[in-house]
């Protein structure tokens, strides 16, 4: 059994090994990595020999750990990553070559639909009806988007809200909130199974879950890096945020939002955002905009887009499709029963 896991910036762990009376035997541990003392090899070989084959990452990293000398050092690589190729060698963990990915993309839509169709196709993918898939959010009308855990009153301030007519909906997963107009942001999500990113921390999976957006703004000349936990960034401020959510069916639902050209005078007046909170939005006056992505590729919004999904295209397998009007319409049935209603919207006053 042949496994391998690509560390995020960092080295290549390839683990060969066999289950012999369900234990871990021949084992081979391989990459581009570096190890100090050479000898250590031999004690990361030893520590795996034998384990469980149902051992998690977890238990194969401590494992590790515990043979390993006091002046051993890894660079590149982890004992944790070594555990992670040992699982995807006994086909407990996957990888992104293991999946063919739907692709859907941007369609106009009244942007509570695509809130309500992260929950949708979650729920398709754990029944098996859907694939993986990434798709590019289009909206029609202004919204607010808060995190699952924030408090609506400590996060919009209602007077600006209702002058410029402005709806707020609460998501399912965490984080900040997301000011969304006609054409002021790039917003993907992002459904894998949880066997993507086995044994990978909530923090570390963020990274790994966008490494192809960061190889798609390299491309148009951004040199984007990530800033722990859930933060995209160059070397000229903040670029994006992520939220994530680890369902209990399995499945990772994970979405980022790239501020293209946002009013920063009207966000102020919508959201109660701080000093504190402003510091990382990209400006430092009302009266400026929000715009790294159109300002650092100097191109249009679709452009970015099409050049987006042709990066993750030609890195992984995927097939085009459209939304379904059965998708469509149980978002819609979503919205009306839960995203649209007082009771899910403030249900954090």
């Amino acid at each position: 059994m042949h496994g391998e896991y690509k560390v995020p910036d960092g080295k290549l762990v390839a683990v060969d090994l066999d289950v012999v009376d369900g234990k871990l035997s021949q084992v081979v541990v391989s990459g581009d990595f570096f190890l100090e003392p050479d000898e250590s090899l031999d004690d990361i070989v030893r520590a795996l020999t034998g384990l469980p084959h149902t051992s998690s990452v977890a238990d194969l990293a401590a494992a590790i750990n515990s043979c390993l000398p006091k002046d051993a050092r890894l660079l590149g690589f982890s004992p944790e990553a070594v555990g992670i190729a040992v699982r995807r060698a006994l086909g407990h963990a996957t990888n992104w070559d293991d999946h063919t990915f739907d692709v859907i993309g941007p369609v106009t839509l009244d942007p509570r639909l695509h809130v309500a169709l992260d929950e949708v196709l979650a729920a398709r993918m754990a029944r098996g009806e859907i694939g993986p898939s990434l798709r590019i959010w289009d909206w029609d009308q202004p919204l607010v988007v808060i995190g699952s855990f924030q408090s609506y009153r400590n996060e919009i301030d209602e007077e600006g809200r209702e002058r410029h007519g402005i709806n707020v909906v609460r998501r399912i997963t965490g984080g900040g909130a997301m000011f969304m107009e006609p054409g002021n942001c790039v917003t993907y999500s992002l459904l894998v199974p949880g066997s993507l990113v086995e044994g990978l921390s909530f923090e570390r999976s963020y990274e790994f879950l966008d490494q192809w957006v960061m190889g798609a703004l390299a491309e148009l000349g951004v040199m984007a890096r990530y800033v722990p936990l859930n933060d995209i960034a160059s070397d000229k401020g903040k670029i994006a945020g992520a939220a994530q959510r680890r369902l209990t069916s399995g499945v990772v639902l994970h979405h980022v939002t790239m501020a293209y050209d946002i009013d920063a005078d009207k966000m102020l007046q919508v959201l109660r955002i701080g000093r504190e909170k402003l510091s990382d939005k990209g400006t430092k006056s009302a009266n400026k905009r929000v715009d790294p992505l159109r300002s650092q590729t100097q191109l249009p919004r679709d452009q970015i887009i099409d050049s987006f999904l042709k990066h993750f295209e030609s890195r992984y397998s995927t097939r085009r499709r459209n939304y379904t009007d059965d998708e469509l319409a149980a978002a819609a049935e979503l919205v009306e029963k839960k995203f649209a209603t007082p009771e899910w919207t403030r249900r954090i006053p």
